[in-house]
This record gives structure tokens, sequence and C-alpha cells, in this order.
């Protein structure tokens, strides 16, 4: 199943070359989240992914905006909660923060302070894997509350930004990769 997914993600996944900016090759899944049956699989996929490491989750996070489209369903197919990870100011009520680096800046991202506890173990999950700043965010963010992080789901890998070195131990599950 693991190499047909893949194929079937290289024959969807659509590079646009030069953006955001000169010399970006950006790798654009909203051909996959057009088609139903591989979005179902893929999410397929991220579960067997998450059994075969005998992760036992209490929850997923994803920070936006894609960790959104992916976490959801995992969560539902598992029967545990989601927790959304955001920018400052979209989130209702009381939240924690934590501000990471940028190659040129800062951002940073919140969850509901309630939203996970000391007992949770949680799995993150987004579209991609650069450098690996917004999952170390994640990761501070679960940090705080005392949850656990057993691991790490992305749909691509961007393999030269070391991104899995930036968020180490936590493992990395990535389906396809493609060179920065």
């Amino acid at each position: 199943m693991s190499n047909d997914i893949t194929q079937k993600l290289r024959g969807a996944v659509r590079t646009v070359p030069d953006f955001p900016i000169e010399g970006i090759m950006f790798r654009d899944i909203t051909p996959v989240l057009s088609d139903s049956l591989l979005l179902s699989e893929l999410t397929d996929e991220f579960i067997r992914r998450i059994k075969s490491n005998d992760w036992q989750p209490t929850a997923i996070m994803g920070p936006e905006a894609r960790g959104f489209i992916f976490g959801p369903l995992i969560a539902t197919k598992l029967g545990i909660s989601f927790i959304p990870i955001r920018k400052p100011g979209k989130l209702p009520g009381s939240t924690i923060q934590v501000e990471y680096t940028l190659e040129y800046g800062s951002n940073t991202l919140e969850m509901h302070e309630d939203a996970i506890s000391n007992t949770d173990r949680v799995v993150i999950v987004d579209d991609l894997l650069a450098t690996g700043g917004t999952v170390a965010a994640c990761m501070e963010l679960c940090k705080k509350t005392g949850a656990e992080v057993l691991g790490s789901l992305f749909v691509i890998e961007l393999i030269g930004l070391d991104g899995r070195g930036a968020i180490e131990p936590v493992p990395v599950e990535a389906i396809i990769e493609y060179p920065a």
C-alpha cells in the first residue's frame, strides 16, 4: 500500500516553479484535496503509520492551515480529539503561545490553554516538513502543558533543510520526499 500511495501522491502533487518567490519549487497539494479517493487513502496511510509505530495518541495536533485539513480526518477515524494550532488572535478564550524564529524574522503560534494536558499523547500532522520551525513550535506548546509528543506526520518532506534535525528526537513519517 505504501508504495502505491507514494506513486499516486507523486502523480497528484503539482510543482509550481518560482512561487511564492523566485527560486522556490512550490509543492502544491490542492490536486490531492480535490480527489476524495486519494485523500481517503492518504488518511488511511497516516493511520497505518501511527499504528505501525505503535503510537497511541490521545490527540492529533495540526497547525494552520493545512494541518487543519489532515488532522481532523485522522482524529475522526481514530476517535480522538483534534487540537488546532493558530496564529495569534484567531482562537477565542485563554491561550498559550510560543514564538519561533523563521529565516527572516519570527512568528507566533497559539492553542487554547485547556486543549491538552500532561496526560495527553500527541501526534503532530502537517502537509510539509521543511526547516521544522512550525513543528518545533507545536512541540514547545506541548511541552508547556506537559503533553508527550509521540511523532509527526507529513505528506511531503523537503530533503536538505534538516527539518528532522530541528525536531529530534521526535520521529518523522513523511509519505513522499522532494529535494529542497
